[in-house]
């Protein structure tokens, strides 16, 4: 199992029910996981690194301390995906929807999980954040938004993002604030 120290902010994202003063430096090593198959591609991806993984890879962020250990995986990559109305490309930035299935478990102090921190990476620069949308015709089961996660327990969804139909990301980023200096990667495999 590799281990990556990585240098984080004080405060997390994941709001946490208890908060210590100590600097967090939460580290990020890889999980042993069963990856769903993905279809094999012509294009080469990108090849991992000790902080990138390869979709449904588990990547275990332990912020000692704060107390919080959990670990998040991309399970999977969907685009085009069925939802609502197509995103309006002025407006959203993208034709159509594409779908990220995360999923976190949570091994230490209750944790609150959101959409916010994933976001989308192409290999041009531009990045992609969640539109905040839920409820309605969204991709389901939806990834929830502000829920809190006891220890033991995990959570799962799917992940909406407006995107063009005529690009592919390379990425998929999980920064929560614990992680801003150096998010978790999964790289996406070519459709």
């Amino acid at each position: 199992m590799r281990i990556k120290p990585i240098v984080a902010t004080a405060g997390l994202l994941l709001a946490i029910t208890a908060c210590s003063s100590e600097p967090t430096t939460p580290t990020v090593s890889k999980t042993s996981t069963s990856p769903e198959p993905v279809a094999p591609t012509t294009v080469p991806s990108p090849t991992p690194t000790d902080s990138t993984y390869k979709v449904g890879e588990a990547a275990k962020v332990n912020d000692t301390a704060n107390g919080v250990v959990f670990t998040a995986t991309v399970i999977a990559y969907t685009q085009p995906a069925k939802g609502p109305q197509p995103p309006d490309p002025a407006t959203q930035g993208g034709d159509v929807w594409a779908t990220v299935e995360a999923k976190i478990c949570n091994e230490a102090k209750t944790v609150t999980v959101s959409q916010f921190p994933w976001s989308l990476a192409y290999a041009d620069g531009t990045v992609v954040k969640v539109t905040g949308s839920s409820g309605g015709d969204m991709p389901k089961p939806e990834f929830p938004m502000d829920v809190p996660i006891k220890a033991g327990r995990c959570v799962k969804g799917k992940i909406p993002f407006p995107v063009m139909s005529n690009t592919w990301p390379e990425r998929v980023m999980y920064a929560p604030e614990s992680l801003s200096d150096n998010p978790v990667e999964w790289f996406i495999p070519k459709a």
